[in-house]
């Protein structure tokens, strides 16, 4: 394999430490999962995978160049995210009282459709997490090994399938939870209303952090 071993260990075990810590990716799924089960809890953290893979060719094609000679892409990819996240949220506060929303247990208060395309699009739209990818990644690339885009492959599949294993879980587990207590109305109105504040703290964070 065309990746030097010492380093492949030290990415794996720097990652899941990175991935089992709370952070943007993992409350979002944790929302999804409590909203819309546990198939929703999932597809988020496959939307969320999807666009890692495409930060993941990003980081090897070297788009980072492009936020560093134009700061203002940047900072537009950013609100553009951040107002994304805000919406969602407020859209589950203001439906948390509407009784016509009022869903069976299976079919949960979140769609597997709009859970992966969320997850999907919240991240594509963090371009914080291009630019960690691009930091990180080459940190554990021997340029002197030859084959870089396989290397970047290779660790991009490692940071996919510890995300499938970390976050979908919490999404399975959220999921479950969300389904005991979606069967109680006052429960899943204070679910859509955690989920929504989540949602907004989220957006919030990646617009004011540079």
């Amino acid at each position: 394999m065309p990746i030097d071993q010492h380093l492949l260990l030290a990415f794996t075990l720097t990652t899941i430490v990175a991935m089992v810590t709370p952070g943007p990716d993992m409350l979002f799924v944790l929302g999804c999962g409590m909203r819309g089960g546990s198939r929703a809890g999932l597809l988020a953290t496959a939307g969320v995978a999807t666009s890692e893979a495409v930060h993941v060719a990003v980081a090897a094609a070297g788009l980072a160049a492009l936020f560093a000679a134009a700061p203002t892409a940047f900072a537009v990819v950013r609100i553009v995210g951040a107002v994304y996240l805000v919406y969602l949220g407020v859209q589950l506060i203001r439906r948390r009282r509407d009784n016509r929303a009022e869903l069976s247990t299976e079919a949960g208060g979140m769609s597997g459709r709009k859970a992966y395309l969320s997850g999907l699009l919240t991240n594509l739209l963090n371009p914080k997490m291009v630019t960690f990818t691009i930091a990180f990644l080459p940190q554990f690339i021997n340029p002197g090994l030859g084959q870089v885009w396989l290397q970047f492959a290779i660790l991009g599949a490692i940071l996919i399938g510890l995300e499938f294993l970390v976050d979908g879980a919490v999404g399975v587990f959220a999921g479950r939870i969300g389904g005991w207590l979606r069967r109680r109305a006052a429960a899943r109105r204070r679910i859509d209303a955690a989920t929504g504040g989540i949602f907004i703290g989220l957006g919030v964070r990646l617009a004011v952090e540079r």
